[in-house]
C-alpha cells in the first residue's frame, strides 16, 4: 500500500479571520515557536449524494498545495482524535482508500461536494532538543459546498495538533487560548461547517434516546443495536489495514449485536431477526479462525518465560512461534476477502433495515425500565441452568463443553444487562455487568486452557517424533491443567457473588 497512516489529535478554535497565532512559549516543554510562514492550501472533498461519509465523522479530500497534499482520508477515532490516512496526489481516488471505505459506499459512487481555500499561518512549538511537539494554525477560510446556490461561506479558525506532545500540552495550550478570547469550535471539521445546510436538510438519524426521560424499550434496543452496528462499521477499516486487536474489537461488535437481538425477542421479533443472528455469528466465526491459535501461542510463551532456563529443553520456542503462524485461510488478508464479500455487505444492508424499520414485538411499546431487567432476568437464569448443569457434568469434555455453554449464556447476559444499562445505569446494573464480565473472564480462562492442553501435547509428540526432548512440554501440560483448575474455582467464586439478593433484585 502507498498511503501512510497516522493519528491526529488536534482541537479547533474560533478565531476572526486575520487572527495571528498567540505566542505560545511559555507552555509545558516549550523552548521555541517557530514560524513556518504563510501557505494557501485548497482542498475538494468528496462524498455521496446523501452524504454518508460527514455523517458518520469521515472525510475524505484532494488536497494541493502545502506539505501534506494529497489524497486524505480521516477515520473517527476517540473524540478529539482521527486516524488520518494519505496517499499521494493524482486525479483519481487511490484504490487503497477507496478499499478503506467499502463498508460505508457498498457501491455508492463519490463525487465532489464541497471546495475549501486556506489561507494558513503555522507555526511549530519545539522543545529543547528541536523536537515537535505541536502544530498551531491560524486558518483564514472560503467554503464552497458544491451544487449550491448560496455564496461561499468565509470563517477564522485556529487549530492545536499534537505532533510529539501530550495530552497535557494540548490542554495547557487550551487554557492559554481560553486566556486570549478563543473558544473551542462546536464544529468538528471544515467540511461540516460548509455542508451545514445540506446536513441539516436531509437529516433522517433517529433523536436522541437520552433526551428522552421514560424511553419505551424498542427505543433502548434500537439505540444498543445502532451503536454496536456502528462500531462494526468503525472497525471494517481497522482490520483492512491489520491494526492491532481490531478483529477482536469487530467480533466483540458482532456478538453483542447478535446478543442484543437473542436477549429480547419480545421487544424485537426473532422470527424477523434470525436470519441477522446467523450471518453475525458466520461473520465472528470466519473473523476468529486465527483467533485460537494466537491464544495457544500466547499461553504457551507465557508459561515457557516463567520456567526456569535449564527447564526448557530443546527449540521449544520455536516450535510455539510456528504453531502461532497462521495458515492460508487465517490470515489479514483472508479477513480482508470476507470483509469484501457479498455476504458481508449484504449483512451491513440488512443491519441497516433492522435499525430503519424495527420488526417491533409485543413488548415493544412498554417502558424500558420495566421491560428490560425482566429479559435481563430471564438470561440471568439461563446462565445459572448451564452452570448447575455444568458443574454436575463428568470432568472432562463433557463437563469442558458445559462450562463453555456457560460461558456463551454469561455473555449474552452481560450485554443485555448491557442494553439495559442505557435505560437504567444504576450502581446495581453495573455490578451485575461486572460480575457477569468476571465469570466470562474465568470460564474464558478455563476454555484457553481446553485449548492449550491438547496443543501442548501434540506439540510434545511432534518433537518426540525429531528426537527433541518433550520434558519441557509435560510441565507445559501441566501448567495448564493448574491453571484449569485455578479458573473453575474463580469461577464458582464469582457467580456465588454474583447471584446474591442485594445485587439481582434490580432485576424485577
Amino acid at each position: 500500500m502507498t498511503a501512510t497512516s497516522t493519528t491526529e489529535t488536534e482541537w479547533k478554535y474560533e478565531a476572526p479571520s486575520g487572527r495571528t497565532v498567540p505566542d505560545l512559549t511559555e507552555l509545558p516543554r516549550v523552548a521555541e515557536q517557530s514560524d513556518s510562514g504563510t501557505q494557501t492550501l485548497s482542498a475538494v472533498y468528496y462524498d455521496t449524494d446523501d452524504l454518508v461519509l460527514i455523517r458518520a465523522g469521515i472525510t475524505l479530500r484532494r488536497r494541493s498545495g502545502g506539505h501534506d497534499a494529497g489524497w486524505h482520508l480521516k477515520l473517527p477515532d476517540r473524540p478529539g482524535t482521527r486516524t488520518e490516512i494519505q496517499a499521494p496526489l493524482r486525479e483519481e481516488l487511490p484504490d487503497e482508500l477507496s478499499a478503506l471505505l467499502t463498508a460505508r459506499l457498498r457501491g455508492r459512487r463519490v463525487h465532489a461536494v464541497a471546495q475549501i481555500t486556506t489561507r494558513r499561518q503555522r507555526h511549530v512549538l519545539l522543545d529543547g532538543s528541536g523536537t515537535s511537539l505541536a502544530e498551531v494554525v491560524a486558518d483564514d477560510v472560503v467554503a464552497e459546498a458544491l451544487g449550491d446556490s448560496r455564496p461561499a461561506e468565509r470563517w477564522g479558525e485556529v487549530e492545536v495538533e499534537l505532533t510529539g506532545g501530550g495530552m497535557e500540552l494540548l490542554e495547557a495550550a487550551d487554557a492559554r487560548l481560553h486566556e486570549r478570547g478563543l473558544e473551542r469550535s462546536a464544529w468538528p471539521s471544515k467540511l461540516e461547517r460548509a455542508l451545514a445546510g445540506r446536513l441539516a436538510a436531509g437529516c433522517d438519524e433517529p433523536e436522541d434516546e437520552d433526551g428522552d426521560p421514560d424511553p419505551t424499550a424498542a427505543d433502548v434496543v434500537c439505540a444498543y443495536v445502532r451503536i454496536q452496528r456502528d462500531e462494526l462499521l468503525a472497525q471494517d477499516p481497522r482490520v483492512r489495514m491489520d491494526e492491532p486487536e481490531a478483529v477482536h474489537d469487530m467480533r466483540v461488535a458482532a456478538r453483542r449485536l447478535r446478543s442484543a437481538l437473542q436477549a429480547f425477542p419480545r421487544v424485537l421479533r426473532l422470527e424477523e431477526t434470525s436470519g441477522v443472528i446467523e450471518e453475525l455469528r458466520w461473520l465472528g466465526r470466519r473473523l476468529g479462525r486465527s483467533r485460537d491459535h494466537e491464544v495457544v501461542a500466547e499461553r504457551l510463551e507465557a508459561a515457557l518465560d516463567r520456567l526456569p532456563g535449564e527447564l526448557v529443553i530443546g527449540p521449544v520456542e520455536r516450535r510455539i512461534e510456528a504453531y502461532a503462524t497462521p495458515g492460508p485461510d487465517a490470515d489479514q488478508a483472508a479477513s480482508t476477502r470476507i470483509l469484501d464479500s457479498h455476504r458481508y455487505l449484504a449483512l451491513l444492508d440488512a443491519l441497516d433495515r433492522l435499525i430503519d424499520f424495527p420488526p417491533l414485538a409485543d413488548h415493544a411499546d412498554q417502558h424500558a425500565a420495566k421491560a428490560l431487567p425482566k429479559a435481563v432476568k430471564r438470561a440471568f437464569k439461563r446462565v445459572g441452568r448451564r452452570a448447575e448443569a455444568a458443574y454436575a457434568a463428568e470432568p472432562g469434555q463433557e463437563q469442558d463443553v458445559a462450562l463453555h455453554a456457560t460461558r456463551k449464556a454469561a455473555k449474552r447476559a452481560r450485554y443485555a444487562a448491557e442494553t439495559a444499562q442505557l435505560a437504567e445505569d444504576g450502581k446495581a446494573v453495573r455490578k451485575t455487568i461486572s460480575d457477569l464480565k468476571d465469570l466470562q473472564t474465568a470460564l474464558g480462562d478455563h476454555q484457553d486452557t481446553v485449548l492449550t492442553r491438547p496443543a501442548a501435547l501434540r506439540l510434545g509428540i511432534a518433537a518426540h517424533a525429531a528426537g527433541e526432548n518433550a520434558f519441557t512440554y509435560g510441565l507445559l501440560h501441566a501448567h495448564e491443567s493448574a491453571s484449569s483448575a485455578a479458573s473453575l474455582d474463580e469461577a464458582k467464586k464469582v457467580w456465588s457473588k454474583a447471584t446474591r439478593a442485594k445485587r439481582t433484585q434490580w432485576m424485577r
